[in-house]
């Protein structure tokens, strides 16, 4: 909670946004997941689920003067809260929070759910951080992700996988790769695990 707090204080956003341990995502993923904002300062930023990962993406978008963040979010209260965060810290013109209840969706060759495509408009994606669906809505919750985005993704677009140290995820990130071989990995060795996919260089 101390680096979270840290984190926020570095980024001028004060100490007092909502932060729950069990289900935020770990203060470690959320310097990276910043850092890389500030440094390659992304035009669209999507990210699956929503809550202290949208504020804090959205403030950096702020401090570049560039770029917005559009979170899915199957859950009509979360998506609520995070909107009100977004209003009440005046970040509301920097991200935009989607009601995008989980649907049957074919990917990978087998049924799963996830976010309603339909939810999403037409964008190329810069930045894809994947912190959803939950896992234990079903096996691999977070595969259909690249699957779904794939075609959406920019050139030089930088996906960031959390929770990535879990089995499952590591079964994710196989599929990924056999699927999409243009993708090279890199796990970092962060509380949760995170791994970083980019696309190879030609």
């Amino acid at each position: 909670m101390d680096d979270f707090k840290a984190l926020c204080g570095r980024l001028g956003m004060g100490r007092d946004l909502p932060y729950d341990e069990c289900w935020s995502a770990a203060p470690d993923f959320l310097e990276l997941i910043t850092g890389h904002v500030l440094a390659a300062k992304p035009a669209t930023i999507v990210e699956c689920s929503s809550g202290a990962t949208t504020l804090l993406l959205a403030r950096c978008c702020e401090l570049n003067g560039h770029g917005r963040v559009v979170s899915l979010e199957n859950g009509p209260e979360f998506a609520a809260a995070a909107r009100r965060e977004l209003a009440r810290h005046g970040l509301s013109h920097r991200a935009t929070v989607l009601d995008a209840p989980l649907v049957p969706t074919h990917a990978g060759g087998r049924d799963m759910l996830w976010y309603d495509p339909s939810s999403l408009p037409e964008l190329s994606i810069d930045m894809l951080v994947i912190d959803g669906p939950s896992g234990f809505i079903q096996p691999l919750s977070r595969y259909p992700a690249l699957p779904m985005l794939h075609d959406r993704l920019s050139q030089d677009a930088v996906i960031y996988l959390d929770d990535a140290a879990r089995p499952d995820e590591r079964e994710i990130v196989t599929r990924w790769l056999d699927t999409f071989p243009e993708f090279e990995y890199e796990y970092v060795e962060a509380e949760r695990g995170c791994t970083i996919l980019r696309r190879r260089s030609v």
